[in-house]
This record gives C-alpha cells, structure tokens and sequence, in this order.
C-alpha cells in the first residue's frame, strides 16, 4: 500500500472547516473527479465519478469523529482506496489541514501526489468562499444593505 500525505494551512477556523468537510454532499465540490455523493444511511455514501474518460459508481463510506475533527473514508474494489484527514488549530482563525491518502493502485506517485496537492487546494479554496459568502449574507449582502 502506498501513503500520499499533504498538510496546508487554511484561514478559516477549525470548526467552520470541519461543518464544510463533514458533509457528504460537498465532496464533489473539491474532489474534481466526483460528479455525486449521496448519504445513504449511517456511514454509507453512494459515489459517481469520472476517472479517466469512465463513467464509475459505487458505495462508499464515510466516518466522522466530531471530537478529533477528523474524516475517514474508503471503497472497497480493486483499489482498495482509503484516506483520511485531521484538522487543528493553526492560530487565531486558521485551520493546520493534513490529508492521507492510501491505496493499493499502481500510480505514478508524482500525478497522484499533484492530484491531491490540486486537491487540498481546491477545496481550501470552496471552503473559504463558502464562508465569505455566508458572512456577507449575515451581514446584509455584500453591500452591506
């Protein structure tokens, strides 16, 4: 099995990190090639995506533990895919967010060591704009009216 691992730095506090990152529905929204995740049931997740051209579906799970603010998940298959991430506090406002990532897939190291960096990226980047606008619209719009 071989381990990929990327930690980043996000401004956003840790809590408000982990509501976004909890939520299975989200997952599409940083993990660029998943077109659907829906929670099924206890840590049961149904997964579409697109890998390399192919139109793939399957079960998923997805465990939370509220406590340690982590995130585990996995799906069964030739693959045997499996990652999980932490997250903790980094200052005042700011998340320290460390991704794994495991499988047993023969890869080129580099892609998927890019592809998770794009990643981490991606979804620091949806998770700070959900933020920014959830606060202006606590606040009236963007505006300020």
């Amino acid at each position: 099995m071989t381990d990929y691992r990327h930690t980043a730095t996000i401004e956003m506090p840790p809590s408000e990190l982990f509501a976004f990152l909890r939520e299975p529905r989200n997952l599409p929204r940083y993990f660029p090639q998943l077109t659907q995740a829906e929670p099924e049931g206890g840590d049961a997740v149904h997964v579409e995506a697109e890998v390399h051209g192919e139109h793939v579906e399957g079960e998923a799970w997805l465990k939370v533990d509220e406590g340690n603010r982590s995130l585990r998940w996995g799906a069964q298959g030739p693959h045997d895919y499996q990652g999980e991430l932490s997250i903790a506090e980094d200052g005042p406002a700011a998340s320290r967010l460390t991704v794994t990532l495991h499988s047993v897939r023969d890869a080129d190291d580099a892609e998927v060591q890019r592809g998770l960096e794009e990643t981490v990226a991606a979804l620091a980047h949806t998770a700070t704009a959900d933020a920014d606008v959830d606060a202006a619209e606590q606040q009236g719009g963007w505006a300020g009216n």
